[in-house]
């Protein structure tokens, strides 16, 4: 196995943890908000592990750019996403949970 593809495997198998970790926060957490952001932040992240791990074993340079591009456009599109939606929940008026229950 050569270097690039070890650091592959690295990045796709810390790409596909994250990501579970965040479906898991997301079937853990009590609302809408938690859950939202532990889909947002672990999903960017898995993304752009995923995609950068493989441009370690992608031989063409115009396709290791493409997938640098990709990874740069999901680092601004999915937090503002989430921001987007979160911004919709709250003038909808939906309130955060409260240890004591809903508000």
């Amino acid at each position: 196995m050569h270097w690039n593809e070890v650091v592959c495997t690295v990045l796709l198998a810390l790409g596909c943890v994250i990501n579970f970790s965040g479906s898991y926060g997301v079937l853990k957490f009590p609302d809408f908000y938690a859950r939202l952001h532990a889909a947002g932040k672990t999903d960017s992240l898995a993304q752009v592990l995923i995609l950068l791990g493989l441009v370690f074993v992608t031989p063409d340079v115009l396709t290791k750019i493409k997938l640098m591009l990709v990874a740069f456009i999901l680092l601004i599109v999915a937090p503002t996403a989430t921001f987007a939606i979160t911004k919709a929940a709250h003038l909808d008026g939906l309130r955060p949970w409260t240890r004591g229950g809903r508000q």
